[in-house]
């Protein structure tokens, strides 16, 4: 049965849009298949300057060729700028391009027109799409086997789902994962490497709209459909509520958007569901202008931070609503940032060293992950995964193929401008200058390889978001990550 336009689901692509690609084989760990070569890819990071060739020594500051400490700086690239204070696109541009990535990519899942009821076989094909039980060996932490892959498929309870099927309501209440199959068990493809977890989707934040369509066999997780994905969320982490005032929260006004690289509410222990929350770069939330100063949040004056009012889930599981208190400290703004070369900059180096997260995992985020939640900031909507961002068709896309050769990319690589995205299979990098009239980038990212004086391919572990250059970075032996670079998109006129 054809899926509606405005809110199909697809199936997941080969990568999740992690700085490794998603292994997305039979086993529900294909998803990971880009990531191996990703990683061999990004094996490469070498500084780009004239100066800088293969076999360019590490620098002594940071290990990395031609990176010094000084390129650790937004100032130092956003000096550099003609027009840094120049607006790329204004409000009325963003909400038209966001407008159009609802509309016109299958990606993402416009829930204002999600319908009341679903046909049986779709839910069912949009949960098996997500939810293939692997074929391969997997381990839990510790190096163990694990030994519940048999238990996958019947997890799901397939055989529950009623036709038709009708669409329940819900929100985030807290930053909460999403998952391939109902379980919070961590899996990995390799006994020494628990990093990356093969059951682990992505990451919701307070406040996400959900459109829930079925329910786990053990009754504690739902399958949801969220603006931007599709997976298993714990129901502990859920508010269900009424259509339209899950989808009003959203655009409510006046408001506050989260502008550092996350924000926390203040530890209440009047309140325990609204204390210590994180709120990712980007998330907006509504603002409670006119609270009395003189009234108490939950035991705290609220003079030396901004009320807002968070959703909670009720000892009912029903959707309720709080104030809560952001302290004036935090990184928090009474809009959206102005979309300029500058801010794109400075946004990105706000995340600078954090710890890579594949799939949202550790509190953090992952490639895809990363450039979504600094262009959040701007109010600009990205699809989840890399592959979807890197083929969607409401940016000024540059499309490369194996018949372009390592000259033809070059020359368009160094016209690239801050905030422009480079996608090879598996991998997104944010451009943030030139130098020399060569490309350096910031990314989410485990590591990358370059080559030594002597012509050996290096390793170097990075494990975070972190500055490299570009034309030096090996994708192994054969070719470099500019050979394998397959789309450019531009967020900007």
């Amino acid at each position: 049965m054809r899926e509606p336009r405005t809110h199909r689901l697809h199936p997941l692509p080969p990568d999740p849009g992690r700085t490794g690609p998603r292994l997305s084989d039979p086993t529900g760990l294909r998803r990971f298949a880009g990531c191996l070569a990703l990683m061999a890819a990004l094996a490469s990071c070498a500084a780009p300057t004239l100066a800088q060739s293969p076999g360019t020594p590490p620098s002594v500051e940071t290990g990395i060729p031609g990176v010094g400490v000084e390129q650790l700086s937004p100032g130092f690239w956003t000096s550099r700028l003609a027009t840094p204070e120049q607006v790329v696109l204004d409000r009325d541009a963003i909400e038209r391009l966001n407008a159009r990535l609802f509309s016109e990519d299958g990606s993402v899942h416009d829930l204002t027109a999600f319908p009341a009821t679903l046909p049986r076989p779709q839910v069912e094909a949009w949960v098996r799409r997500v939810s293939t039980p692997p074929q391969r060996a997997l381990y839990e932490t510790g190096g163990i086997p694990y030994v519940g892959i048999d238990g996958l498929e019947p997890s799901l309870g397939l055989a529950r789902i009623p036709d038709p099927v009708a669409t329940r309501w819900g929100m985030v209440v807290q930053r909460a994962d999403m998952r391939t199959f109902p379980t919070s068990v961590r899996v990995f493809s390799d006994p020494d490497d628990t990093d990356i977890d093969r059951f682990q989707e992505t990451a919701l934040f307070p406040g996400t709209p959900l459109a829930i369509v079925h329910d786990s066999l053990d009754g504690q997780w739902w399958f949801a459909v969220s603006p931007r994905y599709a997976a298993w969320i714990r129901k502990e982490n859920v508010a269900l509520g009424d259509r339209d005032e899950v989808l009003a929260y959203g655009r409510r006004t006046p408001y506050v958007v989260v502008t550092g690289a996350v924000a926390h509410t203040v530890h209440t222990p009047e309140q325990p569901r609204l204390s210590d929350l994180q709120l990712d770069m980007g998330v907006r939330v509504p603002l409670l202008a006119d609270w009395p100063a003189d009234r108490p949040v939950n035991g705290q004056a609220p003079y030396a931070g901004h009320v807002v009012e968070l959703p909670m889930r009720a000892a009912d599981g029903r959707l309720a609503f709080g104030p809560a208190l952001l302290p004036r400290s935090q990184d928090v703004a009474r809009d959206y940032l102005p979309l300029t070369q500058a801010n794109i900059v400075e946004q990105g180096f706000k995340f600078l060293g954090e710890r890579y997260g594949w799939g949202h995992a550790y509190d953090a985020r992952d490639c895809s992950g990363f450039v979504s939640e600094v262009y959040r900031a701007f109010g600009v909507q990205l699809p989840r995964n890399t592959s979807a961002q890197g083929v969607s068709p409401v940016f000024n896309t540059i499309r490369f193929d194996e018949g372009d050769d390592r000259d033809a990319r070059l020359a368009a690589l160094r016209q690239l401008q801050p905030g422009d995205l480079l996608y090879i299979p598996g991998h997104v990098m944010m451009v943030i200058g030139q130098l020399d009239g060569a490309p350096y980038v910031i990314h989410d990212v485990t590591g990358v390889s370059v080559r030594d004086p002597d012509g050996a391919l290096r390793r170097i572990v990075l494990n975070g978001v972190s500055v490299t250059p570009l034309e030096p970075l090996q994708s192994g032996e054969d070719a470099t990550l500019v050979d394998r670079i397959y789309s450019i998109q531009k967020i900007r006129p």
